[in-house]
């Protein structure tokens, strides 16, 4: 069957503001201030969920805490990517079952990846019993409607049907702090690399309309915002379901059009769609940020194809060399998977060989870890654990010895940097980020904090650079 884009009529989205306003009603003539908590985890779209859940709540009459014992509605935000922040999640909401204890109103919802997989929404269902509520990415537009639900009748509410994903516009958004901000343009992914759960739980790609991520980018810059993140599993496609004749990098360029000083970043980018349309617009956007992040995930050409990447390896290094010819200060980040089923010696090398022509200024790297009811987690996997977790610590030792070799590049430089807030560590008191997105530790008043400074860079290790604000 074919791929359907579902666009949540306005009605709809309008009736769950009102039943936001019915809500308040209530805990209002109640006389108390209620408390939510969200605790999430994953990735920055989850973050992006996260920020509307928060709106809602606050629509709903909620404050918010960060102390589960204070709390009256706990709202777990889940990821699915790996098995250690399943169990993790698992762990933090059984231990939640304290908080019920002491507040027997609590109401627990988990939602978010993880319970979109049947076999985990299952898991919570049966054992347990402190979850009231749990729904599904694609769900979140409706939780005001899920939350009364599960109030008004005091039962258990489970929505994490299959779906390809929805499109859901204005939906209410409480922002963490006002410096930076996620702005998602698009959900969802076509790629299914054998590897990920992504597709299967947060659906088919599915693209903002264009006149709406602009005036929503529009409405950050004027709300005062500094760096705006444009956010997909795979920005670079972008545009391709929709009928409007535009892509990515149009989009780049329109927000860039954009009067203010501000500077847009992005992630995900797959190599895959990567172009030289899109390299071109970063070097010719002097809002872009000279940085991307392009997971390469391995430099063997055999597991790539295993892993239904798209690309090989020649075709990645390609991709490197003209976007670093375009912009020679590019700052480039990758994930790679160690130990995917049927990785050998010989293909280990080719990612190590691979990390050393390239030279990432930051890598992530993880231990294969299998998804249920992905490809990948079928396939005869026969290095054991300790083969695997030897290349890993090769690869984190030689990624971070690069990494410190890059950042001694940058003292005695001065770079434009973004202070985003304090450390509240002396002497270093100020965190900010340079351009291509390097973290550095700064000295400073902290009426910097929103500001663009020059920085004078005096010291640098594996994981941050440090350095005075200056005079240009």
């Amino acid at each position: 069957m074919a791929y359907r884009r579902v666009e949540i009529p306005a009605a709809e989205l309008a009736r769950q503001r009102e039943l936001c306003f019915e809500i308040r009603a209530r805990l209002e003539a109640s006389g108390k201030r209620p408390l939510a908590l969200v605790d999430t985890y994953g990735c920055q779209q989850n973050e992006a969920d996260s920020e509307e859940l928060r709106g809602y709540m606050e629509l709903m009459g909620y404050g918010f805490t960060d102390d589960e014992n204070e709390a009256d509605l706990i709202v777990v935000n889940t990821c699915a990517i790996r098995e250690h922040a399943e169990m993790r999640v698992l762990g933090n909401v059984g231990a939640l079952v304290h908080a019920k204890a002491k507040n027997p109103d609590l109401l627990v919802a988990v939602c978010g990846c993880m319970v979109q997989q049947p076999h985990m929404a299952e898991k919570l269902k049966k054992s347990f019993r402190v979850v009231d509520l749990v729904f599904g990415p694609h769900e979140l537009w409706r939780f005001p409607e899920l939350y009364k639900r599960a109030r008004d009748t005091r039962r258990r509410v489970f929505m994490a049907e299959p779906s390809e994903g929805v499109v859901a516009e204005g939906l209410p958004v409480r922002r963490s702090g006002n410096v930076k901000a996620w702005l998602s343009i698009m959900y969802g992914c076509n790629n299914f690399c054998t590897y990920c759960i992504v597709p299967y739980v947060r659906g088919r790609e599915r693209s903002r309309r264009f006149d709406d991520v602009v005036a929503e980018a529009r409405s950050l810059v004027e709300a005062g915002y500094k760096d705006i993140t444009l956010l997909g599993q795979n920005v670079n496609s972008y545009g391709k379901d929709l009928d409007e004749g535009r892509d990515f990098s149009d989009l780049i360029r329109a927000i860039n059009d954009i009067p203010g000083d501000f500077l847009i970043r992005f992630m995900t980018s797959h190599p895959r769609d990567a172009t030289e349309k899109l390299f071109r617009t970063m070097a010719g956007c002097e809002k872009c940020a000279r940085h991307i992040h392009l997971p390469v995930q391995s430099g063997s050409d055999r597991i790539l194809s295993e892993m239904n990447r798209h690309y090989g390896r020649s075709k990645y290094l390609e991709e490197v060399r003209l976007a670093r010819d375009l912009m020679p200060d590019l700052v480039l980040t990758t994930d790679i998977i160690v130990g995917f089923p049927g990785e050998t010696e010989e293909d280990f090398a080719d990612t190590m060989s691979l990390i050393e022509e390239v030279r990432y200024d930051a890598m992530f790297t993880f231990i294969f870890s299998p998804r249920a009811g992905t490809k990948a987690a079928a396939m005869p996997d026969p290095a054991p654990r300790e083969v695997k977790q030897r290349r890993f610590d090769a690869l984190v030792g030689r990624a971070n010895e690069i990494s410190a070799e890059k950042h001694r590049e940058y003292i005695g430089t001065r770079q434009r940097v973004l202070v985003d807030g304090a450390t509240g560590k002396s002497p270093w008191n100020l965190s900010a980020r340079t351009n291509g997105g390097r973290l550095v530790h700064l000295a400073g008043g902290e009426e910097l904090i929103g500001r663009f400074v020059y920085a004078d860079i005096t010291d640098g290790n594996t994981w941050a650079l440090y350095g005075v604000p200056s005079e240009k």
